[in-house]
């Protein structure tokens, strides 16, 4: 068989399908997981249900500036173990990323742990099966793992962010070898997230957002909004996290269960913004311990009202209330997830081809 090598536009011919692995392998082209040997045929429809010209260039994508061309996105997709239809979302997720809100090139070389999750509404959910149910950011559906899986493969192998090398990552977390989920739209009391940023209930779309692993909030006891946002508002607020001091975006999927709570006692969307900014605070003095406090903090990063003076001053993780984002996902259980951000934001685009 005749697979793409080297610079993954060329080709060379392997008759063994372990062999084809084994040099996939030794070349470093791998997550570290066993790979689809990108075959011409395979990589060719890739390419045809793009609907884009195989070398058209995507983007020169960070941190090295390699040319993402369709083909080599193409190959990267066959080797996680996609299907010809998740291209239009793998494409359309890269090109989000090159956003300057969304600062690839900061979330690929830091040291800290966040890495791109895709999130996924509309339509499109439905018609590539894309997992938002019971374990949402687990294994068993081959949409969100080999999407997920596409667009990370393709960050180091032409985006040159290798791990240990230019990726800088003290620890990283397993979203690196994948992280792609749906929102769970059905469950969901509220606006969808697309709907919320401007988009049609019928528009396929794909979010990006710089995540770092899900921080677990169980509440089995509360039984009204109040008492369930209080709980949420404390996890949000922790002394070692990147929000404190560099604001940003965050992120909240709240449990169906959860969401229903909330919406049981009348509260929308910006109400559960409003109390979560208003409760999920750390005075100044606790903020000066340790964390990421210095001289940036006090003269960039911090609002202008933040009185720094006054130690018991109680700073709020995120700017802005809006900056809270929320979406509802999972299956039954009184859980839900923060997602803490890297300090940049989110991007959320349509996918044309759906």
């Amino acid at each position: 068989m005749d697979i793409s090598a080297e610079s993954l536009g060329d080709s060379v011919h392997i008759d063994d399908t372990i062999d084809a692995i084994e040099l996939y392998y030794a070349a470093g082209w791998t997550d570290g997981l066993p790979i689809v040997p990108p075959t011409r045929a395979k990589v060719q429809a890739m390419v045809e249900r793009s609907g884009r010209a195989a070398h058209e260039v995507i983007a020169e994508l960070p941190p090295q500036g390699g040319k993402a061309t369709v083909e080599r996105i193409a190959t990267n997709a066959v080797m996680a173990g996609c299907l010809p239809e998740y291209m239009p979302v793998i494409l359309t997720a890269l090109e989000a990323m090159l956003e300057t809100r969304f600062n690839l090139r900061g979330v690929l070389c830091s040291t800290h742990v966040s890495t791109p999750l895709l999130i996924l509404n509309g339509p499109i959910v439905q018609a590539l099966q894309v997992n938002s149910g019971h374990n949402v950011f687990g294994p068993g559906w081959r949409a969100n793992a080999t999407i997920g899986r596409a667009v990370q493969l393709t960050l180091v192998n032409i985006g040159g962010a290798t791990p240990g090398v230019l990726d800088k990552a003290t620890f990283g977390h397993p979203g690196k070898y994948t992280y792609c989920m749906a929102e769970n739209e059905a469950a969901n009391p509220w606006e969808p997230l697309h709907v919320e940023r401007g988009l049609q209930p019928n528009d396929s779309t794909v979010t990006v957002y710089p995540a770092e692993a899900p921080h677990n909030i169980n509440n089995h006891g509360s039984h009204n909004a109040r008492d369930l946002l209080t709980v949420v508002a404390d996890c949000m607020a922790i002394l070692g996290g990147n929000h404190m001091y560099l604001g940003g975006e965050c992120l909240l999927v709240f449990s169906p269960e959860h969401a229903a709570t909330i919406a049981a006692s009348g509260w929308r969307k910006q109400d559960v913004r409003a109390f979560l900014y208003e409760r999920a605070r750390q005075p100044l003095r606790l903020l000066r311990v340790g964390g990421m406090y210095g001289t940036d903090t006090q003269r960039n990063l911090w609002p202008r009202w933040i009185d720094h003076d006054d130690p018991e001053f109680l700073v709020p993780p995120v700017r802005r209330a809006e900056d809270i984002s929320i979406v509802v996902a999972g299956g039954a259980g009184k859980h839900s997830v923060f997602l803490p951000g890297w300090g940049s934001r989110s991007v959320t685009r349509k996918i044309h081809a759906y």
